[in-house]
């Protein structure tokens, strides 16, 4: 996956999961923001337990300095699966953010529910929708 794929793949994953009004108002961020880095990826929870792992994540997502956006989707395909999608000022911005109590503390809290990961991959944001 090239990285305009990338950017077009979190664009649909925002409007699939999103109401439209978060939709525009993800857009209008975007219109003011300029990422510099981004992620997609696959993480699998231990059957039956996507749920929880989501909740748990969200709960780590709150406030990071530097992120821009960070998406979960729920896989269309496997029942266990989900996507992360992170849109950052910078790479630095993202690691940084691992050193957060409350990322560091999802990051725990969820670590027993994590199976396994699938995809994933690191890009450069570089054309936004409508652009």
């Amino acid at each position: 996956m090239n990285r305009r794929e990338h950017l077009a793949a979190m664009l649909a994953m925002a409007a699939a999961l999103l109401p439209a009004a978060k939709v525009r108002a993800l857009e209008g961020m975007m219109e003011d923001a300029d990422p510099q880095y981004g992620l997609i990826g696959q993480m699998i929870a231990q059957p039956g337990q996507r749920a929880a792992l989501v909740a748990i994540l969200g709960e780590g997502a709150g406030s990071m300095p530097g992120n821009i956006a960070y998406l979960i989707g729920e896989d269309a395909v496997n029942p266990d699966a989900i996507w992360i999608v992170e849109l950052w000022d910078s790479k630095d911005a993202h690691m940084a953010s691992l050193q957060l109590p409350e990322v560091r503390a999802a990051i725990a809290k969820g670590r027993p529910l994590i199976a396994g990961f699938g995809t994933r991959a690191e890009f450069k944001p570089v054309a936004k929708a409508g652009a």
